[in-house]
């Protein structure tokens, strides 16, 4: 057998250890490249990442690569588990560990975090994220021309709030945000930029979007982990028995759907027209554009014993005259919601979105949502 048959075959042997079966980086399944200076095994996207630091990092294919026995026995007595340990010993609770799901920069900031910056290595260390106080200057897309013009920003955890101000020297804020009510996630193809933040917020009970982005992977990311921590230091005041596992879903979370629909009015004679939806846990609201900074409508949805309830196809004699034909019909208290897709795939998928909500319970804080929803509405 040639050395490399061998190594091949002994690779793969050391891939049934433990941990070895997904990628130390992102947890995609079955990992078919390997770090043979870091001891880690990872997916072909997350190799692209280490290969921008090769003075750290030397990627090779697990199967079409040469390998030195001497590389296949280090693989062999580190490993993924082995090597987590040592860089990610001191990850903190709030900072974000992305997933294969998650966009490029997340990915490459976790990456390099870990090895090239060694972050986590220290249990002493102390973070950027904590310091208790962000200030500088974001690129922010204008409301209402969509151009992006610089603005300060300013993050407290004292006052827990988030600012932005149009001008740097600027004495009075344009939007005073509470970090309780932000929600940030990556929209790198809906904003057209790699490193793209939706931060959605609540302002008079309304939904309010900004969107924004840095030059800088490492910036944009560090705001985004520092908003976490702020809103992770409110949260054990407001709620003090309460554990980080508690807690941490709280946090800022990635929305659980996106994408057009068409929808018709109240009294569901009016056309369908389309629209932008995002399903955000058990909000979901429509807007006329994906970048508009207000949505045009949000239906709550509550748990299915309580008369909420989501079913394929619209009522008997809706007069349909969209060029949808794949309908969804939402049934709450109050009134019936009519929807329709484009695909039936996407019908099933929004379907499937729907009924995980009104299947799961709601909590003391979501009931009040709900009420607040019927008093607004």
């Amino acid at each position: 057998m040639s050395t490399n048959g061998r190594a091949t075959r002994d690779l793969r042997e050391i891939l049934q250890k433990p941990g070895n079966d997904a990628c130390a980086d992102c947890g995609a399944p079955d990992p078919t490249w390997g770090s043979c200076s870091l001891g880690v095994f990872i997916c072909l996207a997350c190799s692209g990442i280490h290969r921008n630091f090769p003075d750290i990092s030397k990627v090779k294919s697990l199967s079409l690569s040469h390998w030195e026995d001497h590389e296949v026995q280090f693989m062999a007595e580190n490993g993924n588990e082995l090597m987590k340990s040592k860089y990610e010993a001191a990850v903190p609770v709030y900072y974000y560990k992305p997933t294969h799901k998650d966009c490029q920069v997340l990915r490459e900031q976790w990456i390099r975090a870990k090895y090239e910056r060694k972050e986590f290595s220290n249990p002493g260390n102390s973070f950027t994220y904590e310091e208790g106080m962000r200030d500088g200057v974001l690129m922010k897309r204008g409301r209402d021309n969509g151009q992006f013009l610089s603005r300060r920003f300013v993050l407290s955890e004292r006052e827990g709030t988030l600012k932005y101000f149009t001008k740097y020297d600027a004495k009075e804020p344009k939007a005073v945000i509470k970090v309780d009510t932000i929600n940030a996630t990556f929209q790198p193809e809906k904003i057209g930029n790699p490193n793209g933040l939706q931060i959605t917020y609540l302002k008079d009970y309304s939904t309010r979007n900004i969107f924004i982005y840095h030059d800088s992977g490492k910036e944009i990311v560090d705001w985004f982990n520092s908003i976490r921590a702020v809103q992770l230091h409110y949260l054990k005041v407001a709620f003090p028995g309460a554990t980080d596992a508690e807690l941490i879903p709280k946090l800022t979370r990635n929305f659980l759907k996106e994408g057009y629909m068409e929808k018709t009015g109240p009294r569901q004679t009016e056309g369908f027209k389309k629209r932008w939806f995002t399903l955000d846990h058990r909000r979901l609201m429509y807007f006329k554009d994906p970048l508009d900074a207000f949505a045009k409508g949000e239906v709550f949805l509550g748990n299915r014993d309580h008369g909420y309830n989501a079913s394929p196809g619209l009522p008997a004699g809706t007069h349909c005259n969209g060029t949808w034909q794949h309908g969804i019909t939402i049934e709450t208290p109050d009134r019936c919601f009519l929807f329709t897709c484009e695909t039936e795939s996407d019908q099933q998928d929004w379907l499937k979105h729907f009924n995980d909500v009104l299947s799961a319970p709601m909590s003391p804080q979501e009931y009040t949502m709900e009420a607040l929803f019927k008093h607004r509405h």
